[in-house]
């Protein structure tokens, strides 16, 4: 027993240097993919975020939530349809979409983080809006415009807003759902939406929950995963499609984050117990760090 307590008081020497160090400081961490399927996760990660929040840092929270769109996109007799990797947003999949995002996902999160005795409020179009938005228009190999419907990218976010709630002990949740200039709702892909609101606030972490533990060379072997890693090696792993599919727009995001004065980026997996403490408050970390 007493070794048990002895390890324990180590474990919270080492945070402790970390506690400090990021005292104060703003983090965001993008929830998404499978982590938001699994209840359990949901418990575990949400009690990561009051420990953090508890012991003075800022998180903020912001989410997506592709599967229970599909879901709902397919109960409603929708057809699904994609361009160029993003959702194509007609006015009932808008419609069914930020009601998911917003008034589920959201709701369930702030109300989970409450269960356990923190505070939280969200922040959207339903409460008070932190993302405005303007519409994205992506081009053909001709460089012909191409329509998305009601799809969108965050040309500014509320600092202010964001800020004023964590100073009061509210842990910010932020579906990625924007306005625009005429209070029109627009669908925001969410790895680029926690990239914005990580560069407008110069926060010190963007921490991406994934599927997978980090950036692997051979996904097929567990030894290659590459705890650290710099924006130049990045790039290669993508122009040699190390980095391939569904990570593109994550990597890519964090790039795109990094560049504009993102200290650092964080890649774990979301489905293991208490990967976002382990990756900011120990000395080795379990994930892949992406540094400038």
């Amino acid at each position: 027993m007493l070794d048990e307590a002895v390890q324990k008081a180590k474990v919270l020497v080492e945070a402790l240097n970390w506690i400090r160090r990021f005292r104060g400081k703003y983090v965001v961490i993008k929830l998404g993919g499978s982590t938001l399927e699994d209840q359990d996760a949901i418990r575990r990660f949400l009690t990561d975020v009051i420990f953090m929040e508890t012991v003075g840092m800022y998180p903020v929270i912001v989410h997506g939530g592709g599967k229970s769109i599909n879901k709902a996109v397919e109960a409603a007799g929708i057809e699904s349809r994609w361009v160029q990797g993003r959702r194509y947003t007609d006015p009932m999949t808008l419609e069914i979409a930020t009601n998911v995002l917003a008034n589920e996902i959201c709701a369930s999160l702030v109300s989970e983080i409450e269960r356990q005795g923190a505070k939280a409020i969200g922040l959207h179009f339903g409460t008070q809006n932190s993302l405005l938005a303007e519409k994205l228009v992506l081009q053909d190999n001709s460089g012909n415009p191409i329509d998305l419907g009601a799809v969108g990218y965050v040309s500014h976010v509320d600092c202010e807003l964001i800020q004023e709630k964590c100073r009061q002990g509210l842990i910010p949740i932020i579906p990625s759902v924007g306005l625009d200039k005429d209070g029109n709702r627009l669908n925001i892909n969410a790895d680029t939406a926690a990239a914005a609101v990580a560069r407008d606030l110069g926060v010190e972490k963007l921490i991406f929950l994934s599927d997978v533990s980090g950036i692997y060379l051979n996904p097929d072997d567990p030894s290659t995963l590459q705890s650290h890693l710099t924006i130049g090696r990045v790039r290669e792993l993508i122009a040699d499609g190390t980095i391939s599919s569904g990570m593109i727009p994550k990597v890519e995001a964090a790039l795109e984050a990094l560049e504009v004065g993102v200290n650092k980026i964080h890649i774990v997996d979301g489905r293991k117990p208490h990967t976002v403490l382990l990756e900011i408050y120990s000395n080795t970390g379990i994930g892949t760090e992406i540094v400038p």
